[in-house]
């Protein structure tokens, strides 16, 4: 089987409050391991806030966050790069003022499907995807991954077990 055309999966999350949040995204019907059929992440877009919605609650002096990661299992808090299970994790910046006017709001992606070669394979029936927030500022955080399915070659179950677990 040859690759297929992208297409486009689509996630939201509700933030709670300050509390480390996760939703389970199913594959299931990309990824067959015993069919030999796996998903390839090539891209992840971000989307902090509802649409329309702006940062609230910002306190006199404020410096937080609110951090996203998408990883191939299930976890209760935010982990780091070192964890084999992370396929993209990405932090929004904010800070305000003595007088709580906004003043820095920076996004980036620490690492994404789309700074790889080859994007990010995937082998697994369901992806997780955590959120977590310093103060309570937005409602949600939204993806959408651009995803191809292939056959699983030799080198690709190689380089899987290599660099996942």
């Amino acid at each position: 089987m040859a690759r297929s055309d992208s297409f486009f999966i689509r996630a939201t999350i509700p933030t709670t409050t300050t509390v480390y949040n996760q939703v389970s995204i199913d594959l299931g019907s990309f990824v067959d391991a015993l069919g030999k059929t796996v998903m390839r992440i090539h891209n992840v877009a971000v989307e902090y806030g509802a649409p329309g919605e702006g940062v609230g609650n910002l306190s006199a002096n404020v410096i937080s966050d609110v951090n996203y990661q998408l990883t191939t299992q299930s976890q209760t808090e935010l982990v780091d790069l070192g964890n084999r299970t992370v396929i993209s994790n990405g932090q929004l910046s904010l800070a305000a003022d003595a007088l709580s006017n906004l003043t820095i709001l920076n996004d980036r992606q620490n690492v994404a499907p789309q700074e790889w070669t080859n994007g990010y394979l995937i082998a697994v029936e369901s992806i997780f995807l955590g959120v977590d927030q310093g103060i309570d500022a937005l409602s949600q955080v939204s993806i959408v991954m651009e995803c191809t399915v292939e056959t699983m070659t030799a080198s690709a179950s190689m380089a899987l077990a290599l660099s996942q677990q």
